[in-house]
C-alpha cells in the first residue's frame, strides 16, 4: 500500500470511528464535502450547518483525536489479519457500493472474491422450527453447489444453518456482523465465524471493538441485501427484523423470495403476507435462480459440473473458467455452458459454433436451442446467433 493510500484509509477510517455518525450522516457528509478528509479538516460551524451534526457529534470530534486513533486501529487490524476495505477501494464489493448508503469502511476476515456477485442472503427467524432449518440447509447447499455464494447475518437459526449447509456443500459464504470483528456476536458462533473466514469472509462495517447493539442489527441488514442479488425468507413471523431485510431488498432492487410454511404457522406469518404481496414464492433452487437480476459486471469462475439440485456435491477436476453473466446461466450443465461460452456479443454462424465446439452437430444444435429457451441465445437471421446481454 502506497503513503497515499494509507493516508487515505485512515481518513476513511476516522470518519468511521465518530460515534454518532451513522451511514447516512456518513453518506450526507461525504458528499458535501468531497473526501474523508474534507469531513475531517471542516469547521465546527460548516459541520454544525448540515442536518443531522448536533452537539453531542461535534463534542465528539472536539474531545477525540480520531486521526491518531484510525492509525491505532489499522495497526490493529494488520496484527489480526482483518483488511479494512475502504469505499474507493477497487476491491470494495461493486454491487454494495451501488446502495443508497454504502459502508465507508468494511473490515473484512477472510477473502472478497468477484465471483462473490453472484450471491443470495437467506435470512430467517432466530427462533426457526425444524421444517425452516431444512429448507434453509437444503436451498443453502444447492445453491452453494450451483457456485452461489450465500451471505447471512450470523445470527442464531435460519442464518447460523444456511452458513453452515454453504460450509459442508463445499461452497462460499459471506457473513455480515453488526458488532465488530473483535465482539463476534451471538459468543457461540465465534468458531463458526473462523470457519467462515477460511471458506469465505466475515465482515463489518463497525469498528472493531464495537460491542452489538439493538440499532446495529437494521443497519446491518442492508449490508446483506446489498450484497445480494437476491433475498430468500425462511421463517418470518410479521413483526420480524428479517422483513427488515427483505425492505431494504427491494429498496435496492434486489429480487425476494419467500418459503412458504404451514398456513397455520406463526413463525411463517411475515413470509405469506410477503407472498400474498407479490413477492415469489420458492419451492426449490430453481426457483430462485431463475428470477435473479443482473450481475453489475460478469464474473469468471471454474466451470461447475454439478447439478444444483443434487444432494451430493461431486469434485470437478475441470479447471477450466467461465464467463457468468447472468445467474441462469450457473445452472447450466456442462455442456451448455461450454457452448454459451464459445458464443460473443457479435453475431457468429452456427457452423463456425459447431466447429469450435468439437462436438456432434445435432448435440450442437439441441443444445442452443434449449440456451435459446433460457433466454441465454438470441437467433439471428442468416443462421448467426447472438449470446444475450446480461
Amino acid at each position: 500500500m502506497s503513503q497515499t493510500d494509507s493516508r487515505e484509509l485512515r481518513s476513511y477510517l476516522a470518519v468511521n470511528l465518530v460515534r454518532g455518525l451513522g451511514p447516512r450522516l456518513q453518506t450526507v457528509l461525504l458528499e458535501r464535502f468531497g473526501s474523508p478528509a474534507g469531513i475531517l479538516q471542516a469547521s465546527p460551524e460548516e459541520l454544525s450547518s448540515t442536518p443531522g451534526i448536533g452537539r453531542k457529534i461535534l463534542e465528539e470530534l472536539r474531545l477525540h483525536n480520531h486521526a491518531d486513533m484510525a492509525r491505532r486501529e489499522l495497526e490493529e487490524c494488520r496484527q489480526l489479519d482483518i483488511t479494512p476495505l475502504s469505499l474507493a477501494d477497487e476491491n470494495y464489493p461493486v454491487a454494495l457500493r451501488e446502495i443508497a448508503d454504502p459502508p465507508l469502511i468494511l473490515y473484512q476476515q477472510g477473502a472478497l472474491l468477484s465471483a462473490d456477485q453472484l450471491a443470495v442472503a437467506i435470512v430467517g427467524s432466530r427462533n426457526c422450527t425444524m421444517y425452516g432449518r431444512r429448507m434453509a440447509e437444503q436451498l443453502s447447499a444447492g445453491l452453494a453447489r450451483a457456485g452461489i455464494t450465500i451471505v447471512s447475518g450470523l445470527a442464531r437459526g435460519i442464518d447460523s444453518f444456511a452458513h453452515r449447509a454453504a460450509l459442508q456443500a463445499g461452497g462460499r459464504t459471506v457473513a455480515v456482523c453488526a458488532s465488530g470483528l473483535k465482539e463476534i456476536y451471538p459468543p457461540e458462533h465465534l468458531n463458526l465465524a473462523s470457519e467462515i473466514s477460511r471458506q469465505g469472509a466475515v465482515i463489518s462495517e463497525s469498528p472493531l471493538y464495537r460491542k452489538p447493539t439493538r440499532g446495529l442489527f437494521p443497519q446491518r441488514n442492508r449490508i446483506v441485501s446489498g450484497m445480494s442479488l437476491g433475498v430468500v425468507v425462511i421463517e418470518a413471523s410479521s413483526i420480524s427484523g428479517t422483513l427488515h431485510t427483505a425492505r431494504h431488498a427491494m429498496e435496492q432492487g434486489r429480487e425476494v423470495f419467500a418459503v412458504p410454511g404451514p398456513i397455520d404457522s406463526r413463525e411463517s406469518e411475515g413470509c405469506h403476507a410477503l407472498i400474498r404481496d407479490g413477492v415469489k414464492l420458492v419451492r426449490g433452487v430453481d426457483d430462485i435462480l431463475e428470477d435473479l437480476g443482473p450481475l453489475v459486471q460478469p464474473v469468471r469462475k471454474s466451470a461447475v459440473q454439478t447439478s444444483p439440485n443434487r444432494t451430493a456435491s461431486v469434485e470437478s477436476s475441470d479447471s477450466r473458467e467461465v464467463e457468468v453473466r447472468s445467474p441462469r446461466e450457473v445452472n447450466l450443465t456442462e455442456q451448455q455452458s461450454t457452448i454459451l461460452n464459445l458464443l460473443h456479443d457479435a453475431p457468429m454462424l452456427v457452423d463456425t459454433v459447431i466447429e469450435q465446439s468439437g462436438l456432434e452437430p445435432s448435440r450442437v444444435l439441441s443444445t442452443l436451442t434449449v440456451l435459446e429457451m433460457k433466454r441465454l441465445v438470441q437467433r439471428l437471421p442468416g443462421n448467426q446467433l447472438l449470446r444475450m446481454p446480461r
